[in-house]
């Protein structure tokens, strides 16, 4: 087990991977924490590294992965690089014993996620997937809720995410040997929503336009013994209300726009009316899912109970299903 040695008020030190923007997001919202440091950050490119550590008034820049994995001052490892670097960065900090956590989605394939999940398992390394959704306080509740019997049993999800556009040919969402397209970087978010609720599908049904090596418009029926069934949608060229909802025997619960990272939600009971959860804490911050980080390593646990490894793993197999049905492949597979 990785337990932190620090005393328990001691501040968590991270390093960064990759220098991007939402490497940067992250980065601020971490610094914010009083229990939290960022200490370094590791580049492919020494100036790219250089000039991160210097914006964001970091004390080392590495030029490589390995280098900022192997620091005795860093203590957890954040992983942000493009999705087809995920394999073999989150790879190299686990072999110099760091833990983990990883952007979203994990890996470009299920095969790679499951390698990096072995490793961990086998060496005792904490190892996380950064859906910062699943650490949402209101979607915390709505978990809690859907346990609870509020809605009764679940019949229907439904969740999009979709983007305006136009993204230009030299975006990495454009690039297929980044891992390109809607259903990895965005579809990923409906698809862990339908399945923290409803589990891995049974049954997975998609459909896709595809343009220059990757699917900009993309849409999944996900199908389950129980009669449930989830209908998802994501696009790089149509902006989409970005909702969600959950309907069950007995009520339906709504989520507003930007329902993977939501401020409130709405629960519909028969013969009630609709009570508006409000208040339920900040919302577009990443650092409930650091938290959760810190949280497991001073307990000394491997995993993380609101974003376990086995539902990572699901998520990245109905992904894999999806891309088999749409003909989507990336270089290398």
């Amino acid at each position: 087990m990785n337990e932190v040695t620090q005393g328990p008020k001691s501040p968590i030190r991270w390093g960064i991977v990759a220098t991007g923007s939402i490497a940067a997001a992250v980065t601020a919202d971490i610094m914010a924490m009083p229990d939290a440091e960022v200490v370094a950050v590791g580049s492919r490119s020494e100036e790219s590294a250089r000039r991160f550590a210097e914006r964001f008034s970091l004390p080392r820049a590495y030029g490589s992965w390995r280098e900022l994995a192997e620091d005795p001052q860093v203590d957890v490892v954040y992983v942000a690089t493009p999705h087809s670097a995920h394999h073999a960065a989150v790879r190299t900090a686990l072999l110099a014993g760091k833990p983990v956590l990883c952007e979203k989605p994990f890996t470009l394939n299920a095969a790679e996620a499951g390698e990096l999940v072995a490793l961990a398992r086998e060496r005792g390394i904490f190892l996380m997937e950064a859906m910062w959704m699943y650490c949402n306080p209101a979607i915390r509740r709505i978990t809690e809720l859907v346990r609870d019997g509020a809605i009764g049993e679940i019949r229907s999800v439904n969740a999009e995410f979709g983007l305006a556009g136009p993204i230009p040919p030299e975006h990495r969402l454009r690039d297929p040997a980044l891992g390109g397209g809607a259903l990895l970087d965005l579809g990923v978010y409906p698809v862990s929503f339908a399945q923290l609720l409803l589990g891995e599908p049974e049954h997975v049904t998609a459909w896709a336009h595809l343009s220059g090596g990757v699917d900009e418009n993309t849409g999944l029926l996900l199908g389950y013994e129980s009669g449930a069934v989830a209908a998802l949608t994501c696009s790089l060229v149509a902006g989409t209300a970005n909702r969600a909802s959950v309907t069950g025997s007995a009520g339906r619960i709504d989520l507003p726009g930007g329902f993977f990272f939501p401020d409130r939600f709405t629960l519909h009971r028969e013969g009630a009316e609709p009570q508006e959860f409000t208040d339920l804490g900040p919302h577009q911050t990443y650092a409930h899912q650091a938290a959760e980080v810190m949280r497991a390593l001073r307990a000394g646990e491997s995993e993380s109970p609101l974003v376990p490894l086995e539902g990572t793993l699901a998520v990245m197999r109905t992904l894999d299903a999806a891309r088999e049905r749409i003909g989507l492949r990336f270089p290398g597979e």
